[in-house]
């Protein structure tokens, strides 16, 4: 209803609108749910291995369904329990039409808005603090570089690149890749078997932001800087960060971790 609202300009909601958003807005209680009552999981996101490259999956399974838990009072930092189910698609029997709705959620970020995906590869480099020091101070000097060439140039207003904005690591929710470490520092997960993890699915609060585009796709330049565009999913993760998840190397069905750069 907001999406509609901002496209139509004007006046804002209508009355009618108004009235609803009122009542959407009213803090609702179930008085039947006790604090430890189990409610179903929200479907987060639906792989199947044929339409994700690099998808790694368990032998003899095809499809990952990510699943979590509407409410942030799981571990520290608070953040949803994710799900992770590793399914054989053939042996999926009947489908529901809808699925199963918890009666309340914890906050409304944590309500994924259904839509599909147009899967993209593309070429991403390390985090810049994990990359050698000779590489980082190159770098460095490249970037310093082009911040003085954009002071000396009075009618370019634009930022100048940047290593770690523009180049190394894709925004947006993907598969596999490398993490962004922009607000804990890097860190690395061993599973409990003793084998490393990877990086599995990054769970994030825009696809794309700021008014350069460099990760924009291009059928989506001509919408920079209108509203809702970048986040279809309407999931926000803590001030507009994201939730990184992490497998085991050798395994990914043992249990998973997750990282949160909120």
């Amino acid at each position: 209803m907001l999406a509609e609202t901002w496209r139509r300009g004007g006046s804002g909601p209508t009355d009618e609108e108004r009235r609803i958003l009122t009542e959407l807005g009213r803090e609702h209680q179930v008085p039947e749910l006790g604090g430890n009552a189990p409610i179903p999981l929200l479907p987060l996101a639906q792989l199947f291995a044929r339409e994700v490259s690099g998808l790694v999956m368990p032998e003899g399974r095809d499809l990952l369904q990510v699943l979590w838990c509407p409410f942030d009072g799981h571990g520290s930092p608070p953040c949803p329990r994710v799900h992770l189910v590793w399914r054989t698609s053939a042996d999926v029997g009947e489908i529901l039409a809808e699925p199963a709705c918890p009666a309340v959620v914890g906050d409304e970020d944590y309500v994924p808005e259904p839509c599909a995906l147009a899967p993209e590869q593309v070429t991403e480099h390390e985090w810049g603090e994990l990359l050698p020091e000779g590489l980082r101070r190159r770098i460095e000097e490249w970037e310093e570089a082009l911040w003085e060439e954009a002071e000396e140039d009075a009618d370019d207003e634009d930022e100048p690149v940047s290593y770690d904005g523009d180049l190394s690591i894709a925004p947006g929710w993907k598969v596999g890749g490398h993490a962004a470490w922009g607000v804990t520092g890097p860190d690395e997960f061993l599973c409990s078997c003793g084998s490393s993890m990877g990086l599995l699915l990054t769970i994030a609060s825009a696809e794309w932001g700021g008014d350069r585009g460099s990760w924009t796709p291009i059928e989506d330049l001509s919408l920079i800087g209108r509203h809702g565009v970048n986040t279809p999913t309407q999931v926000r993760i803590g001030r507009g960060g994201h939730l990184d998840v992490f497998v085991c190397s050798v395994d990914p069905t043992h249990d998973h971790k997750l990282s949160f750069q909120g």
